[in-house]
């Protein structure tokens, strides 16, 4: 019986996905077309068409969730599958994507969900997982434009010709100019710190959550997993951050460079793991 409905629901599944591809790729030719004539008349009609067909698209993709929900009886963020599905979903949503038609990656082994994969820790940790992921990436890149701008106006300062073109002739511009320059970096450094200390504790609790549900799980709290392993790193690197900023009071393009090498942590903790295709991890990437 099980067998019969996952059969049918990938069937019914397919046939979803196949319309949403066939209904944003008519679309996005309308509006080549559209492009290329330039007919009034034809231009309404397209922008009709393309409303349209991103409504029919978003709504059927919103039934494909929720089927998918109540099939594996979770919400689909257990691994990058899901989570890419559930994101093209929200661009078309959001930012009416329409000369593009994007086709959802789904997987071909479906199947219903084990037991251990039902605990709310796991879910708590996925969740507290990605806010902390996007709370350190948005630091770490407030961090790197903080080195760019430090780093342009410094050879600005050094260099007479750059200097005499973009900082202004008079005394009092230039004590303007240079009040200004030194707010915006202060805006910037202190924007990345409270954002990283956002998402540090919630780097913590994910941490924490993820281990309890790996006890309850494998019967082990910590295993050295590659994807443990650099949480582990990304975790030292930004309890560095926080340490130097809170304890030493650095601040500025000292703390700026931990950030930045932080911002290359989190992404290969992130998505560089599972490129490696090993360890308890592996289940999320497109193998």
């Amino acid at each position: 019986m099980t067998t019969i409905f996952l059969n049918n629901f990938l069937t019914f599944e397919n046939f979803i996905n196949n319309f949403c591809f066939l209904t944003l790729f008519f679309a996005m030719l309308y509006y080549w077309i559209q492009i290329f004539f330039g007919n009034n008349h034809f231009q309404k009609t397209g922008i009709n068409f393309g409303f349209i067909s991103m409504c029919s698209s978003n709504f059927l993709l919103f039934v494909s969730l929720l089927l998918r929900w109540k099939s594996s009886q979770h919400f689909p963020l257990s691994n990058l599958i899901p989570f890419s599905y559930l994101t093209f979903k929200t661009i078309i949503y959001f930012y009416k994507i329409l000369s593009f038609g994007f086709q959802k990656i789904v997987s071909t082994r479906f199947c219903l969900i084990i037991p251990a994969l039902k605990s709310n820790w796991l879910m708590m940790h996925v969740t507290v997982m990605l806010i902390s992921y996007a709370a350190l990436i948005s630091g770490c890149l407030l961090s790197m434009a903080f080195l760019m701008v430090y780093s342009i106006l410094k050879i600005s300062y050094s260099n007479t010709f750059v200097y005499s073109v973009f900082v202004p002739k008079t005394l009092n511009s230039k004590l303007h100019f240079d009040t200004q320059v030194r707010h915006f970096l202060e805006n910037l450094d202190n924007f990345s710190y409270r954002i990283i200390g956002l998402g540090f504790p919630f780097l913590t609790i994910g941490i924490l959550s993820g281990s309890i549900w790996a006890n309850e799980a494998w019967g082990s709290y910590w295993s050295w997993d590659p994807k443990e392993t650099w949480a582990l790193i990304t975790w030292l690197i930004f309890a560095i951050y926080l340490h130097t900023r809170f304890i030493r009071g650095w601040s500025g393009w000292k703390s700026s460079i931990i950030a930045s090498f932080g911002f290359i942590v989190v992404w290969v903790c992130y998505l560089g793991v599972n490129l490696l295709g090993k360890g308890l991890h592996s289940y999320g990437w497109f193998t």
